[in-house]
């Protein structure tokens, strides 16, 4: 091996090409391969999300309906089996907060949490959220809990 039979390893260049916009002489000069005038072929040309070429677009085609409150107010849920299979794996002992929540990734620093009550829950817990359904609520004191509201 010597310099004069070096060559890059099988596959690592890729062949780019013939050049375009490079003038007449090149055989891709002029309108440089983006045919003649439209937006396609201008420069900075990106194509919007949705866009049908011009043809009334599925989104504004479709007809509105419903109302959404601007003042509805989103809780993160929460069921009771999964306060208790926590337990059973041991990663809460006997209070459950919106600290520990975020600890373990099941609600967002910005959530709200309601507590919710599918399943059944054995240990007796203290349980701090911003709201409890009634049934929620009723399972955790049963169970020698407390419930306590945010």
């Amino acid at each position: 091996m010597d310099l004069s039979n070096l060559k890059p390893a099988e596959g690592s260049v890729k062949n780019q090409g013939k050049r375009i916009g490079r003038g007449q002489g090149s055989g891709k000069g002029g309108t440089a391969t983006r045919g003649h005038k439209g937006a396609k072929s201008r420069s900075g040309y990106s194509k919007k999300v949705g866009f049908e070429g011009g043809q009334m677009p599925l989104q504004r085609r479709v007809p509105k309906f419903g109302f959404t409150n601007i003042n509805r107010v989103e809780y993160q849920g929460v069921n009771l089996d999964k306060l208790q299979e926590l337990v059973d794996d041991q990663v809460i002992k006997d209070t459950v907060d919106f600290v520990t929540l975020l600890e373990l990734g099941i609600v967002n620093k910005n959530d709200l949490v309601k507590i919710l009550g599918r399943g059944e829950l054995k240990s007796k817990l203290k349980v701090t959220a911003h709201k409890f359904t009634a049934s929620a609520k009723a399972a955790i004191e049963a169970a020698g809990g407390e419930a306590v509201t945010l």
